[in-house]
């Protein structure tokens, strides 16, 4: 046991060092080539615009180095090991090759995204629309659904406290739905300064000690990586943010929380361990439809924390409050867990 819990601690550490060792390179190109991100314009989000004005230019991409760290690490420690000079590799077929694909797949598509959206492209000059942006996460999902259902040959789901349902082709569906709307909510809570930095890193040190229960410790290591880098990502981020997130850190690190949850099969403990990215997205769908439906909007701006924002909560509080929930939910989806585990 000391192997596997020495293994998830030093990877998390070391990822932890080596995204603060790249920070000031990145920082140097982001702002070097002006890689700011352009604020929506008053017309078509007033609030939004008035709230935010202050943020017009402030680099975005900044999830490269979530990504880019956890794939150097993985690369390294795999040659490494290769080589006999050591022994913390975690790259594997069955727990970490798909959801490390999956996350550099769909950081690539976001980076591009966040260059439409520095340069005025795309349809409305900021980058990819939300169709457009769902149709990736279904392709990128389907690319996974395939993985799973015939080359790991999955067909269950675990239920807590009802046990495990074997569930045929129907995984293929159930598997690009959760990874379409985790990713979709992640992309929607990526909105204040270190906001979904914060309540990422509480969900995937959640189901990285999930994975670890399962004796999936190779999947924990990879949690952990990411959870070093975000940390690191954190220190920068926080208000006021050296830069943001970006979709290349949004879309991707959404992706891969999804397909991580699959992997564990604890995807019924997502909405309890995320359930702020249900509740953020809950309030885009609701406002969307009652615009559609009754031509008033339920919340002054959607997502709930620009709501918040406009009746006048700090920036700060809201974000610090959502990481105290975001804490409390991953530790209620641990509870659930052990429980189910028994």
């Amino acid at each position: 046991m000391f192997q596997p819990v020495l293994q998830v601690l030093f990877l998390t550490t070391v990822s932890f060092f080596v995204a603060l060792v790249f920070t000031p390179v990145l920082t140097h190109f982001l702002y070097k080539y002006r890689l700011g991100k352009q604020i929506r314009d008053a017309e078509s989000a007033p609030i939004m615009s008035k709230l935010h004005a202050g943020k017009s230019g402030t680099p975005t991409m900044g999830g490269i180095l979530v990504w880019f760290t956890a794939l150097v690490v993985a690369l390294v420690f795999f040659y490494l090991d290769r080589f006999g000079l050591a022994h913390f590799n975690f790259l594997t077929r069955s727990e970490t090759i798909l959801p490390l694909g999956a996350l550099v797949a769909s950081a690539i598509v976001g980076l591009v995204d966040d260059w439409f959206n520095v340069r005025g492209l795309g349809p409305k000059g900021g980058g990819l629309t939300m169709a457009h942006r769902l149709l990736i996460y279904a392709a990128i999902a389907l690319v996974g659904a395939w993985w799973f259902y015939y080359k790991l040959e999955w067909t269950t789901l675990q239920v807590p406290f009802l046990g495990v349902f074997d569930i045929g082709w129907w995984y293929v569906p159930v598997f690009i739905f959760i990874i379409v709307a985790t990713a979709f909510s992640v992309n929607e809570i990526d909105g204040l300064d270190g906001l979904a930095g914060g309540t990422l890193l509480s969900a995937f040190a959640a189901f990285g000690a999930i994975a670890f229960l399962q004796g999936k410790y190779d999947l924990a290591s990879f949690c952990g990586v990411i959870a070093g880098g975000l940390l690191a990502f954190l220190w920068f981020n926080i208000n006021p943010a050296r830069f943001f997130m970006g979709d290349t850190g949004a879309m991707s690190l959404g992706v891969t929380l999804g397909i991580v949850a699959m992997l564990t099969n604890s995807v019924f403990l997502l909405p309890i361990i995320g359930f702020l990215f249900v509740l953020e997205s809950l309030s885009v769908i609701i406002q969307v439809l009652s615009k559609k439906l009754r031509g008033k909007k339920v919340f002054l701006s959607a997502p709930l924390h620009h709501h918040l924002e406009a009746i006048g909560w700090p920036e700060p509080k809201i974000v610090m409050r959502f990481w105290v929930i975001s804490a409390v939910t991953a530790v209620a989806g641990l509870i659930v867990a052990l429980v189910d585990k028994g």
